[in-house]
């Protein structure tokens, strides 16, 4: 770009010297002339905006600013920057030009295409009654647990039942050695014997004293007959009273002694009994009906009285189920239960296609306060043994059923922003949305309590490519909801 002479002359003024050109900047598009000072150095000369105009000049005057070498090279970066960027910004203006002009001149515009239907799978919605259920975990838990000690100390001479064996009530399970108490039984009855001998010879005694009572008496009334008639004398009479009272305390002393052998038979027959008991404690039975557990003393060891485990026996036919529900629960499980026993079932892990049916027997006295759950226990006769305790479970607890409930798989009900919602296939195979109102879960079905109505098909499958209106292409025939097994029931 040239550069007029009363510019140039302009720059004279100015003070620049040497050769003046014309530089374009980048930035604000001013028209900058160069030139070079006596250093040598280059210098910029701009004429700022007019709204910098000083008050009372005709012109603008021209500003000289020299550039030192570093801000010099500062300056060439710039410029080769700005010039990039806008070399750019043109390729990318004439490019999109190309297209849309391109796109302009194709002619006649396409007819829009008609969407495919969308395949989707679909269920019809039945009515049927529905168990309301409270799901948990439970524990099984033994009917009657008995751990089996010992009462007497020895050595454990016979072991007679093997682990896990089934027993009943009375059978034979352990024998300690009894030779000590059996020598304790043959004391006893000897005693026993010995002070009856000694209760006889006091009886014996008592009624001999008794007789020659009887006979000094006899005495006694005859000498105080002759002595009034002057035949027998006063010491005679004093003498066979004398004699009468001694006989007395003979006979009291006697009775005396009767007591005290009749005391020592007493004694004798307790402890007797108390070595039959010992030596009966020699041999362990089965306290129930029950199957033994392991083994916690083997033959051959010394056991101690009342600290020694030996079995434990567990009796599981009948057995419980302990249950644990939310205290917000407790109140419908009391009014279902005072209207009635309350069914529950227990799905054993491993094979829930047969649960075991009971019936709630216990509802415990508080709330724990620690989880705010309710302690309950069912009760299962488990004929068939499958329940064992200690095993975990998953607990059906049936409150009530809910007549002519309308029922679609769980997979056709979508959450959306509003709520609830599934697609319903209409007769001319467009899909429709619908807003409903979801109830109880069941295992792999959902209670509709609003919003549909029985034999409408619902979408199970495919919902993700569906807009309402669309069209569908049915994949299969459709399918309702299967009628659940016993126990495949829902949670409140």
């Amino acid at each position: 770009m040239g550069m007029d002479s009363a510019g140039e002359e302009e720059l004279r003024k100015a003070g620049f010297s040497g050769k003046i050109t014309n530089y374009l900047s980048p930035v604000n598009s001013w028209i900058i002339p160069l030139a070079l000072n006596a250093a040598e150095l280059p210098v910029i000369a701009f004429r700022p905006p007019r709204a910098f105009k000083p008050v009372g000049a005709d012109e603008i005057p021209i500003v000289p600013y020299p550039l030192s070498r570093r801000t010099m090279r500062h300056s060439i970066v710039l410029q080769n920057a700005a010039n990039l960027v806008l070399s750019r910004l043109i390729q990318a203006v004439l490019l999109g030009l190309l297209f849309f002009l391109a796109a302009c001149s194709s002619g006649k515009s396409e007819e829009p295409k008609v969407r495919p239907a969308v395949p989707v799978t679909v269920a019809v919605a039945v009515q049927k009654t529905v168990p309301k259920q409270v799901r948990t975990i439970g524990t099984v838990e033994a009917y009657s647990t008995v751990s089996v000690k010992t009462q007497v100390s020895g050595v454990l001479t016979g072991v007679r039942f093997k682990e896990g064996q089934e027993v009943k009530r009375g059978d034979l399970l352990f024998t300690i050695d009894s030779r000590t108490f059996e020598a304790d039984l043959r004391r006893a009855e000897a005693n026993l014997t010995r002070d009856l001998a000694q209760v006889r010879q006091a009886e014996a005694n008592l009624a001999k004293d008794l007789a020659l009572l009887k006979n000094a008496e006899v005495e006694v009334r005859r000498y105080e007959d002759l002595m009034k008639e002057g035949i027998a004398t006063q010491e005679q009479y004093d003498q066979s009273r004398t004699n009468v009272d001694a006989l007395q305390a003979s006979v009291r002393a006697d009775r005396a002694a009767l007591e005290n052998a009749e005391a020592s038979v007493r004694a004798d027959r307790a402890a007797l009994e108390n070595a039959r008991i010992q030596l009966g404690y020699c041999t362990i039975r089965s306290p129930m009906n029950g199957l033994t557990g392991s083994l916690m003393v083997h033959e051959g060891n010394v056991v101690k009285a009342n600290e020694t485990y030996l079995v434990t026996i567990n009796q599981i036919s009948p057995i419980y189920v302990n249950l644990s529900v939310p205290e917000q629960d407790l109140p419908g499980i009391k009014r279902h239960m005072a209207e009635g026993k309350l069914k529950v079932e227990a799905m054993i892990p491993g094979d829930e296609g047969r649960p075991e049916a009971g019936l709630i027997s216990f509802i415990d006295n508080a709330v724990d306060r620690l989880t705010g759950t309710i302690r309950l226990k069912g009760n299962f006769t488990n004929k068939e043994r499958r329940l064992w305790p200690g095993q975990f479970v998953q607990v059906h607890l049936t409150l009530t059923t809910l007549q002519n409930a309308i029922v679609v798989p769980s997979q056709a009900v979508q959450a959306g922003q509003s709520g609830s919602y599934l697609f319903v296939v209409k007769p001319d195979l467009t899909a429709e949305f619908r807003s409903i109102a979801p109830g109880i879960a069941l295992n792999g079905e959902t209670v509709i309590e609003k919003g549909l109505q029985p034999g409408e098909k619902v979408v199970t499958d495919g919902q993700l490519r569906l807009v309402p209106g669309a069209k569908v292409e049915v994949k299969g025939g459709p399918q309702g909801p299967q009628v659940p097994e016993s126990g495949k029931e829902a949670r409140t």
